[in-house]
Parts: structure tokens; C-alpha cells; sequence
């Protein structure tokens, strides 16, 4: 028995487990939170690692190494390795796909054991991370389907985004009790927080198109030409330094105005991680244009994207805290005003 896990032991019976799997396993096993926490995490780092392998594909001309969807190659699942080293790197990034459904089962498993007190809320949002994946499974499929076509690959992306934006929300619920959420700023300071949401969050679409026109159309076999948006990726990365430049602003004026009313550490800590993965995002983005989109430095600038956006989303979460919530008591006035003038999260 682990650490912090509970175990009520009885003999199993079937038809028990086949009406409610989840229930059964609920009623002879509690977590511990820090185990839920850690289930959750697991899921928004699997959520990450499937981005960067699907970048991988598409930077190494590998997007129809399995022609067909949803088998490789006609009847078959997997394929043959006759089929060469772009259908072993497709075919890694399917089969990474089950690897993702296991370890967010994990989490909606893990949720649905820590009974006490119940989190109904927490556990839509495990389940809702299932029901991303399923549909951005489908649409990988019909990125194959449509032969790689830019603008289905490009909203793939973004249901990517998507996945991570759920499980980021999980994993800080886990984190938290589940009273109603109590601000740590004043309204003007959570208004430039969601403008900084935003403009990042058109940075990331931009970043798709971007990927749309440019020199990785995600095959190179020469036996169908890819279709790429019909514009100058050049013009389009212009826009997107703009924009970067411009989340970067509000980064920066995002921290000086913490600064200024004295806001508690954890807002102003997650708006310095942000600012230093932006500088580090920046460079990568730099080099990859000026070395003319190398694909490893390609790949990597996704994963940057993927981390601006993680870091986005944890600023905008610390202008707000949940404590356990209490049966039958009633949160003070004062504690639902701006609090400006604490000193921690």
C-alpha cells in the first residue's frame, strides 16, 4: 500500500465493476491529494509531450507516413517498417496519443477517488481533458484525410492549446479548496491580466499561421504537393514578432503595476516566469528566422509556444485564490474585496 492512499479491501465482483468501474474503484481506494496532484500534472505534461511529437512530424516531412486514418496503411494498424523512418516517427505520435489517454484516465480516476469531499467540478474538468483528446484525435485523423491541408492543421494546434488550457485549469484546481474564488487584486489589475490572455492567445493563432505558410508543409516525398496558405510567411512572422513584442509589453507593465499596489509574491512570481519564458521564446524565435526555420529549432519554438501559454494562464489563475471551502460558513465582506495589501498567495 503507497504512502498516503487508503485501501479497503473486498473480494471483487464482476458485475459490480461493470456497471461503474470508476465507483467501484472509488469505494476500496483514496488517494492522497498529493496524488492527485501529481495525476493531474502527469496529464498536462503529457499534454505538452504531444505537442512536441506532433511537431516533430511535421518538421520532418513525416504528416502522411500513414496515409490512411484510421489504420497506417490500408488494413493495417501500424503499418510495416518497409514503410521508412517518416511512417516510424508518424506512427510514434499515434501511439503516443494512447499513452496521453492513459495518464489523463489516470487523473479522472484519481478526482473521482477523493471522495471526501466530493469535487464535482474538479471532475468535469478531468473529464473534459477526455473529451479534448478525443476530438483532437478525430481532427489528426482528418489533418491525413485532407492531406495535411494548413488550416485543419493549424486548428489542430490550436485544439492542442486547448487540451493544455484544461489541463492547466485541473491541475491548479487540485491544488485549491473549492469555496468560491476570492481576488488578490483589484479589478483594474485582473482587466490588464485578461488583456495579457489575450493578445497572447492571438499571438498563438498567429503563430499557426505562420506554420501554415512556411517551408514545413509536413511531407516531402514528392508524391503530392501540400497545400500552404497563400501568403508570404515572412510577412505573417513580422505580424508575429509584433504581437510578441506587444504580450511582452504587457508583460512588463503587468509587473510594475503588481509592483506598485503592493500586490502579494504569487502574482508578481508567475509574472516574472512568464517574462524570463518569453525572453527565452524570443531568442529561439530570432534564431530560427534569421538560420531560415532549421526544424529542430522549429520543434522547439513549439514547445516554447506551448510553455508562453502555460505561463499565461498560471498569471491570470494567481489574481485569485480558493481555500477549502467551509459547510455553513459565510465568506466575510472583507475577504471578497481586492486584497491589494497582502503579502502572499
Amino acid at each position: 500500500m503507497h504512502k498516503g492512499c487508503a485501501y479497503h479491501g473486498s473480494v471483487p465482483k464482476l458485475p459490480d465493476i461493470a456497471r461503474n468501474p470508476l465507483a467501484f474503484i472509488a469505494a476500496r481506494w483514496t488517494p492522497s491529494p498529493v496524488a492527485v496532484r501529481r495525476a493531474a500534472l502527469a496529464a498536462l505534461v503529457m499534454s505538452v509531450v504531444i505537442v512536441i511529437t506532433g511537431g516533430a512530424v511535421r518538421v520532418t516531412a513525416s504528416g502522411l507516413g500513414c496515409p490512411t486514418w484510421p489504420t497506417c496503411n490500408g488494413d493495417s494498424l501500424l503499418g510495416t517498417r518497409e514503410m521508412g523512418i517518416h511512417h516510424t516517427i508518424e506512427i510514434s505520435n499515434r501511439m503516443l496519443t494512447y499513452v496521453l489517454c492513459a495518464t489523463v484516465g489516470w487523473a479522472i480516476i484519481a478526482v473521482r477517488a477523493q471522495q471526501e469531499p466530493p469535487r464535482r467540478s474538479l471532475y468535469r474538468l478531468a473529464w473534459a481533458q477526455f473529451w479534448v483528446v478525443v476530438l483532437n484525435a478525430v481532427w489528426g485523423g482528418l489533418t491525413v484525410l485532407t492531406k495535411l491541408n494548413p488550416y485543419v492543421v493549424s486548428f489542430h494546434f490550436l485544439l492542442s492549446a486547448a487540451l493544455i488550457t484544461v489541463a492547466v485549469l485541473t491541475w491548479q484546481r487540485t491544488r485549491e479548496g473549492d469555496a468560491s474564488p476570492r481576488p488578490l487584486v483589484g479589478k483594474p489589475v485582473r482587466q490588464l491580466g485578461q488583456l495579457l490572455t489575450a493578445a497572447a492567445a492571438l499571438l498563438i493563432v498567429i503563430g499557426t499561421l505562420v506554420s501554415g505558410a512556411g517551408p514545413h508543409p509536413g511531407e516531402s516525398s514528392g508524391s503530392y504537393t501540400v497545400r500552404r496558405i497563400p501568403v508570404d510567411w515572412r510577412t505573417i512572422a513580422q505580424l508575429h514578432a509584433d504581437f510578441a513584442w506587444i504580450v511582452v509589453g504587457l508583460t512588463v507593465a503587468l509587473w510594475f503595476v503588481l509592483r506598485a499596489v503592493d500586490a502579494p509574491v504569487g502574482p508578481q512570481h508567475r509574472v516574472r516566469e512568464l517574462f524570463l519564458v518569453l525572453m527565452g521564446q524570443g531568442v529561439i524565435g530570432y534564431v530560427q528566422y534569421f538560420t531560415h526555420l532549421p526544424a529542430a529549432l522549429v520543434d522547439l519554438h513549439m514547445f516554447g509556444a506551448c510553455l508562453v501559454w502555460i505561463g499565461t494562464l498560471r498569471v491570470l489563475l494567481s489574481f485569485r485564490e480558493r481555500p477549502p471551502a467551509e459547510p455553513g460558513a459565510t465568506v466575510p465582506a472583507a475577504a471578497t474585496a481586492p486584497a491589494a495589501s497582502r503579502v502572499s498567495a
